[in-house]
């Protein structure tokens, strides 16, 4: 099958619940993208918002905190995200197939030991068990448990570069916030669907591809380990998840670039129109960390600094046809706009009403 880029990028927006803003709600927006990333929570509050057949400001609280339905923590390329909470344990059992902190390059860089590694990982289980603990007292009882006051220091840096392993390893996940500070808890405790063993890794890691390329594909086995470990997965475990995978996938062509797409798509993608449509999405928004930062139909290489930002920063953007048109940030409670090319402007100003309707105080429906 041939294909070209404008109808894969508009089989996209639509499967990402973009196009026709009909999302069911924030669990199953957060199914479809394979999880939100959650760096700026009014960024992800708007992905949620645009998606949305009737947007909720109150959803995701109630979802993280009363229903316990998403929950949050470090996994994808080590940075926070929402998923659905019965879907942990299985990003959890792909992403611990990487254990980088294992590596003395890692522990050097951190200042830390791998005894004192070790030590953290055993003793942050333990002084969570049935409890949600703020970071300072999270810090206090590890010390105390293990006797190593060396330890505060390292667990005390910016970034809980020491807790990431305990969250891909499904130790550690965040509870709901207390006095205005955020506490640790564990997944064993917290989310109401973890299982009593794990999943294994490889029918984790197949589970994730599929639900990758629902959303993000057709794409190679470089861009889902770009995504999922930022392009650092360990090659023999990549390709077998994909060997795995293979009878569900058919090869096609993208503009003559072979990618993978899920058989069952085939023909959804095949309809499938380029969008004439226009969009405002956030910071930080799936339909762009989905993708290479390389990939020049969605994101032309002349304005790539403007969207992929020093420090990891992914800029809020306007999508045109399917590509970045331009970027925005908000001034005042309204986006301003700083466009790369000419955008209709009444397609525009829709998409600005849009937005403004969609993550407006107190807006449902």
């Amino acid at each position: 099958m041939n294909l070209t880029w404008p109808h894969v990028l508009a089989w996209r927006l639509r499967r990402q619940f973009v196009t026709a803003a009909d999302g069911p709600g924030a669990v199953e927006i957060a199914r479809r993208l394979c999880g939100l990333q959650n760096q700026v929570a009014s960024s992800t509050r708007q992905a949620v918002a645009v998606r949305s057949a009737a947007p909720d400001p109150g959803e995701l609280d109630r979802a993280l905190w009363q229903d316990r339905t998403l929950v949050k923590t470090w996994l994808m390329r080590g940075t926070l995200h929402l998923v659905p909470s019965e879907e942990l344990a299985s990003y959890c059992a792909a992403l611990g197939t990487l254990r980088f902190w294992e590596k003395g390059s890692w522990q050097r860089g951190h200042g830390v030991t791998a005894a004192e590694t070790e030590a953290i990982i055993d003793a942050v289980p333990k002084v969570l068990e049935g409890a949600h603990l703020t970071r300072e007292e999270l810090v206090e009882a590890v010390v105390e448990l293990t006797g190593d006051d060396h330890l505060r220091q390292a667990l005390t840096s910016g970034w809980g570069v020491l807790l990431k392993p305990l969250a891909r390893l499904g130790e550690l996940c965040y509870g709901p916030p207390r006095d205005g500070k955020v506490t640790f808890t564990s997944p064993r405790a917290w989310v109401p669907s973890w299982p009593a063993e794990p999943p294994p890794p490889e029918e984790a890691g197949v589970r994730l591809a599929r639900a990758f390329l629902a959303a993000h594909g057709p794409a190679t086995p470089e861009a889902f380990d770009t995504w999922l470990f930022g392009g650092v997965a360990r090659k023999a475990v990549l390709k077998g998840w994909f060997r795995d995978l293979a009878p569900e996938l058919t090869e096609v062509d993208v503009d003559g670039t072979p990618l993978l797409a899920l058989t069952e798509h085939l023909d959804d993608l095949a309809a499938t129109e380029p969008s004439q449509d226009v969009h405002l999405l956030p910071g930080f928004d799936q339909y762009i960390l989905g993708a290479p930062r390389n990939l020049e139909p969605l994101i032309p290489s002349a304005v790539k600094a403007k969207v992929s930002r020093a420090a990891g920063w992914i800029s809020p953007v306007v999508i045109y046809q399917g590509r970045v048109a331009g970027v925005w940030e908000a001034k005042d409670g309204e986006p301003a706009l700083e466009l790369f090319e000419a955008v209709p402007e009444r397609p525009l100003a829709d998409a600005v009403a849009r937005l403004r309707a969609a993550t407006a105080p107190g807006s449902v429906g």
